[in-house]
């Protein structure tokens, strides 16, 4: 018998294409879900069942259960306000690169711009997360963290935040050498047109896992810029 999923609402706020950009739809393809629609699509769940799980997206605030008292209906109005006033850009070099054991799309370059963004997110809405538990962050630390790292975790509830951030768009799970090698070719030859054009950084996006270890959805978009 399946054992059942219990454990908290968690909410994350992420980047995501514009759901018209091509990129968009190879993503969902490659990863084998849409967490926009629910269509779902033949994949190699061996390499994509980590990544799959959460949807094509780069993070901008992790994921986090809302704090005592706070309810969706704000975090939602909190975010409007946040996307009205924060201006929209382009980013001009992306690629396909392996990061550690997995490969993912990143800016080739450095990218001020998506770094603000994501400390902006950190900041902001740090107020609707409720404290990480003991568990998880014993859960986190048993990877290994760096000092900066482990403050950060204490602090935001994940090491991987401001100076440890780095902005990428997860295409893999963990990979072996030369298993990395052959889809590191095979996926930068596949998004090469859809890269060769600046990423459009247009919207943020609002996931939702319902309960623990089920899949995030994409619950709605929020337009940067909009009045």
């Amino acid at each position: 018998m399946r054992r059942a999923i219990v454990g908290r609402m968690r909410y994350a706020i992420y980047f995501v294409p514009t759901s018209d950009d091509p990129l968009w739809e190879f993503a969902n393809r490659w990863l084998g879900r849409d967490p926009q629609t629910g269509a779902v699509f033949d994949c190699d769940l061996a390499v994509v069942a980590d990544p799959r799980r959460y949807g094509f997206h780069a993070t901008l605030k992790p994921p986090f259960a809302l704090a005592p008292g706070k309810h969706e209906a704000e975090l939602v109005a909190a975010l409007a306000e946040f996307a009205r006033r924060t201006a929209p850009f382009d980013v001009p070099d992306m690629r396909v690169a392996k990061l550690g054991r997995f490969l993912a799309i990143v800016p080739g370059t450095p990218a001020p711009a998506l770094h603000a963004l994501a400390d902006a997110c950190v900041r902001e809405f740090d107020h609707f997360r409720a404290p990480a538990g003991e568990a998880e962050l014993a859960k986190r630390r048993r990877g290994g963290l760096s000092a900066r790292e482990d403050e950060h975790l204490g602090r935001w509830g994940y090491p991987y935040v401001f100076d440890t951030f780095r902005f990428h768009m997860t295409l893999s799970g963990r990979l072996d050498d030369a298993t990395a090698a052959k889809l590191e070719a095979e996926l930068a030859g596949a998004t090469a047109d859809m890269l060769k054009r600046p990423l459009a950084v247009r919207e943020i996006a609002l996931f939702r896992e319902p309960q623990a270890g089920a899949d995030f959805l994409l619950t709605q978009r929020f337009r940067l810029g909009s009045a």
